[in-house]
C-alpha cells in the first residue's frame, strides 16, 4: 500500500487549494524504471481514469495507474527539510536500495 505522511498531505492540500475553484484535485503519483534500473518518480494533480487505483491517504485522494502500482507498493511520500529552510517531497520506497528526491 502507498502512504502519504501528514506533513506531505498538508503541503499537497495547500497546493490543491490554489488549483482552480470547483476542480477535483487528485494527486497522481507515478514510478518507472530508468535506463540504469533506478526508480524515477513523478507527481502532479490530475483526473482519475477508469483503470486507476484511487487511495485516500491522510485526506489526500491519490491516483496510481496500473504500471506504477507494483513499483510504489509499500512506498511513502514525505515532505522533509533537506537543508535549513529548504523543504522537498521525497519518496521512501523499500523497492529500491536508496530513496531519491523527486519534485
Amino acid at each position: 500500500m502507498f502512504t502519504v505522511t501528514p506533513a506531505a498531505a498538508l503541503q499537497i492540500l495547500r497546493a490543491a487549494e490554489q488549483q482552480a475553484e470547483g476542480s477535483q484535485a487528485m494527486l497522481r503519483v507515478a514510478a518507472k524504471l530508468g535506463d540504469q534500473g533506478e526508480l524515477l518518480y513523478g507527481m502532479g494533480f490530475d483526473d482519475e481514469r477508469e483503470e486507476d487505483t484511487v487511495l485516500d491517504c491522510d485526506g489526500v485522494a491519490v491516483v496510481i495507474a496500473p504500471p506504477s502500482l507494483a513499483l510504489l507498493e509499500g512506498a511513502t511520500l514525505d515532505f522533509v527539510e533537506i537543508n535549513a529552510g529548504e523543504y522537498q517531497f521525497i519518496f521512501v520506497n523499500p523497492n529500491e536500495s536508496r530513496s531519491r528526491g523527486s519534485c
